[in-house]
C-alpha cells in the first residue's frame, strides 16, 4: 500500500448540514463544483472554486483530513462536520 504524503483537494464550507445537503444535491444533478464553491463556500478558498492546493497529513483538522485522504481523485464526500462547519470535499489530485 502506498502512503501518500500530499494530496490536492477542493472544498465547499457551509454553516449548516441542511445547506451542505442542498449543495450535494446540486452537485449530484451535474452542477460544477467550482461554481458551487464560488456561490456557497464560506471559506476564502471559495473565490478560487474551493481549491485548497496541495496539503499533507497534519495540516487540516482530523475529520477533514481523514475524509480527504480516503477519496479517490474525482470523488466527492458526503458532508463532513468539523468545528468550522460542514465541508463537501472533492479530491482533485
Amino acid at each position: 500500500m502506498i502512503i501518500l504524503s500530499k494530496i490536492r483537494a477542493s472544498h465547499i464550507l457551509v454553516e449548516k448540514q441542511s445547506q451542505a445537503l442542498k449543495v450535494l444535491d446540486e452537485l449530484k444533478s451535474g452542477t460544477d463544483f467550482s461554481s458551487l464553491a464560488k456561490k456557497y463556500s464560506q471559506c476564502p478558498s471559495g473565490k478560487k472554486g474551493g481549491d485548497l492546493g496541495q496539503f499533507g497529513r497534519g495540516q487540516m483538522v482530523r475529520e477533514f483530513e481523514q475524509a480527504a485522504f480516503a477519496l479517490k481523485i474525482g470523488e466527492i464526500t458526503e458532508p463532513i462536520k468539523t468545528q468550522f462547519g460542514y465541508h463537501i470535499i472533492k479530491r482533485t489530485g
